[in-house]
Parts: C-alpha cells; sequence; structure tokens
C-alpha cells in the first residue's frame, strides 16, 4: 500500500505543479501541503523534498525552487513558449479549412500546454478574424489520410463535390469517383489542396481538400511523378499565375509596392531602380486573367511596360471590363 501511495503522491505533485504554477504563480510549501491533503495525502517536510529531487535530478522535471519563508516552487520551462502558442492558436482559430468546432477543441488543447495562469494570457487570442470556416468537419482526418497514402505509395478513390446556383452541394462529373496517385498537400491562401496524378486525365491536377468526399486508401500503388515533376513549381504555375503561356513581364512599379513583388515572386526577383519614386520589376508569369487581374488591384501603381503582347492584352481587358 505504502508504494500505491508513493506512486499516487508523486503524480499529484506533478499535476498540481504543471497544471498551476508559472514563474507569475508560484506555490508555497503550505500550499502543495493543503492540496495534497484535500487529495486524502499527508506527508512531512523530508519526504516533500526527496519528492521533489526526484522529480528534478532523477526524472528531469524543471521544477525550479525560490528559497524564500517559505519556500516556492513552479514549472520552468514548457515545450512552446506563450508567443509561440499565441501564434498557433491564432493560426487555428483565423483558418479557414478548420471548422469552428474543430478549430475551438484544438484550442482547448493547446491551452493546455501551459499553466491555468498562462492561459488567461492567450484567451484574448482565441478569437478569429472573422473569416469564412469551413463546414467540413472531417478535414483533419481527411488531410491525415491523404498524408499516409502518400507515405505508403498509395492510390486514393474519392468523389469530389461542388455548389451550385442555390448553395447545395452537387458532386462534380454526375458523382464520378476519382482515382488519384496523391504526391503532396498543398496550402495556397487559407485553403489546403491535394496535388496528384489523375488515371483518367493522364495528368497531375489539384483538388481542395475540404470538397472530397467519402475518401479511401486503396491497395494499387500509386503512380511516379512524371520526369521533371516540381510541386513548387506546379504550384506557382496553378495557384499563383496560372492560365497561360509564362513570359519574362516588366513591371513598372512604386517603390512601396516592392514587399508586393518579393511576397509574389520572392527576393530573388530581378529588379532595378528606374526613379527616385519607381522601380522596374522583370518576372517571370502566366500571362492570363489572374495575373491581370493581380496587376489591376494596384491602381496604377503598377504597370506592365513591357513584352508588348502583355501590354496589349492588359489594355483590352481594362477597355474591355469599363463598356
Amino acid at each position: 500500500m505504502a508504494s500505491t501511495n508513493s506512486r499516487k503522491r508523486i503524480l499529484l505533485l506533478l499535476k498540481l505543479l504543471y497544471e498551476k504554477t508559472d514563474e507569475e504563480h508560484p506555490l508555497t510549501t503550505s500550499d502543495i501541503f493543503s492540496y495534497l491533503r484535500e487529495q486524502g495525502i499527508t506527508l512531512d517536510r523530508k519526504t516533500f523534498r526527496e519528492d521533489i529531487t526526484f522529480l528534478i535530478e532523477e526524472m528531469g522535471f524543471d521544477i525550479v525552487m525560490i528559497k524564500s519563508s517559505p519556500n516556492k516552487y513552479f514549472w520552468g520551462e514548457r515545450k512552446f513558449e506563450l508567443p509561440e502558442l499565441k501564434l498557433l492558436i491564432d493560426a487555428v482559430s483565423s483558418s479557414q479549412f478548420i471548422n469552428k468546432t474543430k478549430s475551438k477543441v484544438m484550442i482547448d488543447k493547446l491551452m493546455t500546454l501551459v499553466s491555468e495562469g498562462q492561459q488567461e494570457q492567450l484567451v484574448r487570442n482565441v478569437f478569429g478574424t472573422g473569416k469564412r470556416k469551413s463546414d467540413n468537419k472531417r478535414i483533419c482526418y481527411i488531410v491525415d489520410t491523404i498524408n499516409d497514402a502518400i507515405n505508403q505509395k498509395k492510390k486514393i478513390q474519392f468523389k469530389y463535390y461542388e455548389y451550385n446556383s442555390i448553395k447545395e452541394k452537387v458532386f462534380r462529373n454526375n458523382g464520378e469517383v476519382y482515382t488519384i496517385s496523391p504526391y503532396a498537400l498543398y496550402w495556397n491562401e487559407d485553403n489546403y489542396y491535394m496535388v496528384g496524378y489523375s488515371d483518367k486525365r493522364q495528368t497531375v491536377t489539384a483538388f481542395r481538400v475540404d470538397r472530397l468526399y467519402n475518401l479511401e486508401i486503396i491497395e494499387a500503388k500509386a503512380e511516379k511523378k512524371p520526369k521533371g515533376f516540381s510541386i513548387s513549381d506546379y504550384g506557382n504555375k496553378i495557384f499563383q499565375m496560372f492560365g497561360g503561356e509564362e513570359t519574362i513581364v516588366q513591371l513598372e512599379c512604386k517603390n512601396e509596392l516592392m514587399k508586393y513583388i518579393i511576397d509574389k515572386f520572392g527576393l530573388g526577383a530581378e529588379t532595378e531602380e528606374k526613379t527616385d519614386e519607381t522601380f522596374v520589376a522583370k518576372v517571370p508569369v502566366e500571362l492570363s486573367p489572374t495575373f491581370y487581374g493581380w496587376v489591376f488591384q494596384f491602381a496604377g501603381k503598377m504597370k506592365i511596360i513591357g513584352p508588348a503582347e502583355a501590354v496589349e492584352q492588359f489594355s483590352d481587358m481594362i477597355n474591355l471590363s469599363s463598356r
């Protein structure tokens, strides 16, 4: 019985320090003794010191003692620092592809990684940005299944749905069952996509993960990636400036737009100063409505100055939209 009581005492002591204490919320020896008495456990100071020494020196827990009258104790270093948890909570809370219920469950779990006193500092970050949230309650399991299929090098099957004009879910191609060799998960503009090879279409394609239905891994071995295939290149083509032939375009920009050039094309983008107020960027893009729409959003602060084909197409689009 003594051995059982010892184990219970050690675990209760560990639980108390982990859940209730941190640097700003230490507990005194008297606080700890009172808690243990409430749990039906009494101990003397010698046994308590031995328990603390065991947890620190033999088990490696970062329990800190503040020498005072009386001594105080708190749990030191944790897996995540508060700023790190705030970032994770904000990401989960504002993510569109995680529905509201799952977001709350995940945030509640993240908050157990700190003391109760520190949780108060995280509460203000629980509320999201008001973005639309996914209505797919199984998104986490779908992502996990796709990842398993990629690791196992096996194909997956699923149906894919979209929405009609009255917001009803409808299956694409009359409920066609897609067979895909998944290559990667791609996160773009707060949506998850699965990129893989389509048996039927004999090409690499992408699907919104939150719109997959009845996803399952099948025993068939996945097709190898096409020669020269790069998920990075594919992502840039499909999710950024897609729908046309790649062309080196010259953009004359106001200096204040440099951050947008870097965000879109990276620090390696070729740029040169033109005037005190402008610079020219030479970047590879797909000439398409998506690209022209991106330029248009800067309301004249970004101009296409070459090649002539791009200048002409952009002008035609502007003239068409103004009619």
